[in-house]
């Protein structure tokens, strides 16, 4: 190991210049959206969707995703119309980040938090819901996605306490197989058999909602997902569903409303922002509009009979947004519902009879109850449909029938994962298998593994895998994103509390000796260092890295720089280090940069964990108190400053540049020679960048008069100026 002065550049991605290469009309572009940005408050709502006609008619769209803003802004006033929504998801010590069901198969993500398998898998949101960061590497997007790994202590946590409920997770992934392969009357079959043994279940009916759109059966689809929100209604995922039921049986209108509430209960739900994305581009396109925003109307290419149509009773209640959230586009008639795959005839015929749907020229449009508040004049604009608007229950043959008015089901859901019985939680389930210790700051791996954040670093230090399965983890240090596994940290902190304490105080007394800059002082045995001389180290091996880690974490962000010794290991003098910047490198060395600080003598010597420690005792110059003796120090002093000045003005151009790109300029003469501890600073600087042999380099470290310091300083500047003069 030897110090040195590394040429590391860190690069920096730059964003393009304004008025950069982009094609004609880009800045124009650039300005609608801006425009757009401006008009997000929600009483600016009518505004924004004016400024996005005119920016849809004045230039090319450029991909639905230009409405962006427009949809933040329509989710925005849905939600504040709606109010705050009741908690969603069940209660329980293992529920899932997203949907907020059991947490079946779970899986922690780089940021900390879990999920479900199931989640995870279909790909429902780009960021977190908890903190918004993003679920997948590289902003979101990934060429190749990472496998999802089960977390395995969370995994057998669930096994061992509920294990019904990791069941029930197991035959929905069987369902899922099916329903991704085609086979959806062998999924129905299967999922009406376990609703006969429970009917609580709503996840099956999910999965039969989905094989019901599958073999095309939307009425009773939209059945299965009427009921599962009157029982979770903050559920984002079941409102998409059905979204996506209506926008595949033509009703373009009711499906963007549902995808709105999608969005108002999670604004991260990204299929469902790319619908409404999807949606508004299409009613909205300059093509799609008339010669005057104020009569135009909405036309399709998949219209029958009528066009699409926001009518004046639409627009006078635009802003409480009961219906299609979208003003300023004039009519008389009601919104029609758009054929898409199916037209006029199958739609009636897949939603419900000619007798509920059909009403004077057409078909009305499907309703949502849970989405209508019927407050004031929304209340005028309230639709009818029976088994929308209905809840239901189940039949003996495991299909929906409506329930009557007023009457409630014989058995509401309830929670199979609540509490946990005391015999089942063992301290032993919550162990660092590397320490054999409770868990303190648990960080689970890609590879599914968790461990002590402090234990995972160590192992790190020395190879980058998984010190269990031996999985490479170049890609997770390089990242060095090492995020708490924060369900874990709960579940310890709920049932091991006083485990936890114990753990707690343990770790509170080893970062305690850590920081002690007087008994046993972390020691980097490499190089001569100097009070206020830059010492930049290149550090690569595993105790090290430990050594400077853990004198950041403790704050004290110092450590002790000697040279070896062949008998006691490190010398008996040396300098204090103090960390200025870590630059860690993808594959776990770091560039350390440091300033010389407090000069020691060396009383003990031991080693912690790989690395040397010390004893020390600080040393400082002697003050000299006689004034005659003083005026001559000073004279002194002059005298060598003017000598080391003149040597270091004679050296080579090539020389003379090197030391200043790794020493930096010589100080200045200082007024007041015995302020400082260490005396002045030029004398260490010109002690560093002299080619002299250490031990008597070491030998001027020790001195604690600034006499005999300047004496030894002269004796070496008149060598070295002998040299020069031949």
């Amino acid at each position: 190991m030897a110090a040195s002065s590394p040429a590391a550049t860190v690069g920096s991605e730059l964003p393009p210049e304004p008025g950069g290469s982009g094609g004609p009309g880009e800045g124009a572009d650039e300005e609608r959206e801006l425009l757009l940005a401006r008009l997000v408050p929600a009483s600016r709502l009518k505004e924004a969707v004016g400024a996005s006609l005119a920016s849809l008619c004045l230039g090319p769209l450029g991909g639905a995703q230009r409405l962006g803003t427009l949809v933040d802004c329509l989710v925005l006033n849905y939600r504040l119309r709606q109010g705050p929504g009741r908690e969603r998801g069940a209660e329980g010590p293992l529920r899932c980040c997203g949907c907020g069901r059991f947490l079946g198969e779970p899986v922690t993500v780089p940021c900390g938090h879990t999920y479900c398998r199931r989640c995870l898998r279909r790909e429902l949101r780009a960021r977190c819901r908890r903190c918004r960061d993003w679920l997948l590497p590289a902003g979101g997007t990934s060429t190749a996605a990472a496998p999802l790994r089960t977390s395995v202590v969370l995994n057998r946590l669930a096994e061992k306490w509920f294990p019904g409920e990791c069941q029930r997770a197991r035959a929905g992934t069987r369902l899922e197989e099916l329903l991704a392969q085609g086979r959806f009357r062998e999924a129905l079959d299967a999922v009406n058999q376990a609703l006969r043994a429970d009917s609580s279940d709503l996840m099956l009916r999910i999965y039969r909602a989905e094989s019901y759109v599958g073999l095309q059966e939307y009425k009773t689809a939209i059945e299965d997902l009427n009921f599962v929100i009157s029982k979770m209604p903050n559920w984002p995922e079941v409102y998409f569903q059905k979204g996506k039921v209506l926008q595949n049986s033509g009703f373009v209108g009711d499906a963007l409303q549902l995808f709105l509430q999608c969005l108002a209960l999670d604004e991260d739900f990204l299929p469902a922002k790319l619908e409404v994305e999807k949606i508004l581009c299409d009613v909205l396109s300059p093509e799609k509009l008339g010669e005057s925003l104020k009569e135009s109307a909405w036309n399709s290419p998949h219209i029958r009979n009528k066009p699409f149509i926001l009518g004046s009773e639409v627009t006078a209640s635009y802003c409480d947004l009961q219906l299609c959230p979208l003003q300023s586009l004039g009519g008389s008639d009601v919104l029609e519902p758009v054929s898409g795959s199916l037209n006029r005839a199958q739609s009636a015929h897949a939603l419900n009879s000619t007798k509920d749907l059909a009403k004077e020229d057409g078909l009305k449009r499907v309703s949502s109850e849970p989405l209508l508040s019927g407050q004031g004049k929304g209340a005028l604009l309230k639709r009818k449909l029976s088994f929308s608007e209905q809840d239901t229950v189940v039949c003996e043959d495991g299909r929906n029938k409506h329930k009557k008015q007023g009457e409630s089901t014989k058995r509401d859901m309830t929670l199979a994962f609540g509490t946990i019985p005391g015999d089942l939680i063992d301290v032993s389930d919550f162990e660092c298998s590397l320490c054999m210790r409770l868990f303190f700051e648990p960080v689970t791996t890609p590879c599914g593994h968790t461990f002590c954040k402090g234990c995972l670093e160590r192992c790190l230090d020395h190879a980058p895998q998984c010190p269990l399965c031996k999985e490479s983890l170049k890609e997770y240090l390089a990242s060095r994103k090492y995020s708490i596994t924060e369900l874990l940290e709960e579940l310890i902190m709920k049932y091991l509390s006083d485990e936890l304490f114990e753990r707690k105080r343990i770790h509170a007394e080893e970062t305690a000796e850590h920081s002690n800059l007087t008994k046993n002082v972390p020691m980097f045995v490499c190089t001569m260092a100097y009070p206020t001389v830059p010492c930049p180290l290149h550090v690569f091996e595993p105790r090290y890295r430990l050594m400077i880690r853990r004198s950041m974490e403790t704050g004290t962000k110092q450590f002790g720089m000697c040279i070896s010794d062949s008998q006691n290991g490190f010398a008996d003098y040396g300098c204090m280090l103090q960390i200025r910047n870590v630059h860690f490198l993808p594959d776990g060395r770091s560039v350390v940069d440091t300033i010389g600080g407090k000069r020691f003598r060396v009383l003990r010597r031991g080693m912690k964990d790989g690395y040397c420690t010390a004893d020390i005792e600080y040393l400082e110059d002697v003050k000299v108190a006689d004034a005659e003796e003083l005026k001559k120090l000073r004279e002194l002093h002059n005298f060598v400053y003017n000598q080391a000045c003149s040597w270091f003005q004679n050296l080579r151009n090539k020389f003379r540049t090197q030391i200043l790109q790794h020493f930096g300029p010589m100080p200045d003469r200082e007024e007041n020679i015995q302020a400082m501890p260490n005396g002045p600073a030029w004398c260490w600087w010109l002690l560093a960048v002299l080619p002299v042999d250490p031990r008597y380099q070491l030998s001027v470290l020790s001195m604690m008069s600034l006499k005999d310091r300047l004496i030894k300083i002269q004796h070496i500047l008149t060598y070295f100026s002998r040299d020069q003069s031949k």
